[in-house]
């Protein structure tokens, strides 16, 4: 006499359940998880995220009522961009960590990683108060935003060679 194996929930196979809870649950434990500690960090950086969309908006409204939206105010631009650019980095955050739940390509992470670092130097580059750094500090600024960019374009290039070439529709069928 065979078990029912449906009867006991402990016993389900991968094969039994909805395609969503299947790609939630790894294959091992520690891909469940990772699965469920990236769920976490999902929820907490929308928070985050809702939080300084919300911070951003009140203070450009405030802006814009108190009157002092003015484009030659070198003050109140950088400060805008600033809490813009968190936003970003906050997206891109969150876009990371669904792209390594859904796929677990070690290009992606580091792509990723890598557009993050960009993005806070790039952060950090326009609120810089051009009257208060020293030379050295834009230097190491400046050098952080090209070896980024230097490594980001090396890993798409890896990324684009470890791809398999496409097939050309006119091609197939012949001896070329």
């Amino acid at each position: 006499m065979k078990p029912n194996l449906e009867a006991n929930p402990v016993n389900l196979s991968l094969g039994k359940m909805g395609p969503s809870l299947r790609r939630f649950i790894g294959s091992s434990l520690y891909e469940t998880f990772e699965h469920i500690v990236m769920l976490i960090l999902t929820v907490i950086i929308v928070v985050l995220i809702g939080f300084a969309t919300y911070h951003l908006m009140l203070t450009t409204y405030g802006l814009i009522v108190a009157g002092q939206l003015d484009p030659a105010n070198r003050d109140v631009y950088p400060s805008l961009f600033g809490m813009f650019f968190t936003v970003l980095i906050g997206l891109e955050f969150k876009r990371s960590f669904l792209i390594v739940t859904a796929s677990q390509t070690s290009i992606v992470r580091i792509r990723s990683i890598i557009l993050i670092g960009m993005l806070a130097t790039l952060r950090k580059f326009i609120v810089l108060d051009l009257k208060e750094i020293n030379v050295l500090e834009m230097l190491a600024v400046a050098a952080a935003i090209l070896a980024l960019g230097i490594v980001y374009w090396l890993v798409r290039d890896q990324e684009t060679r470890s791809r398999p070439p496409a097939v050309d529709a006119a091609t197939i069928g012949t001896d070329a």
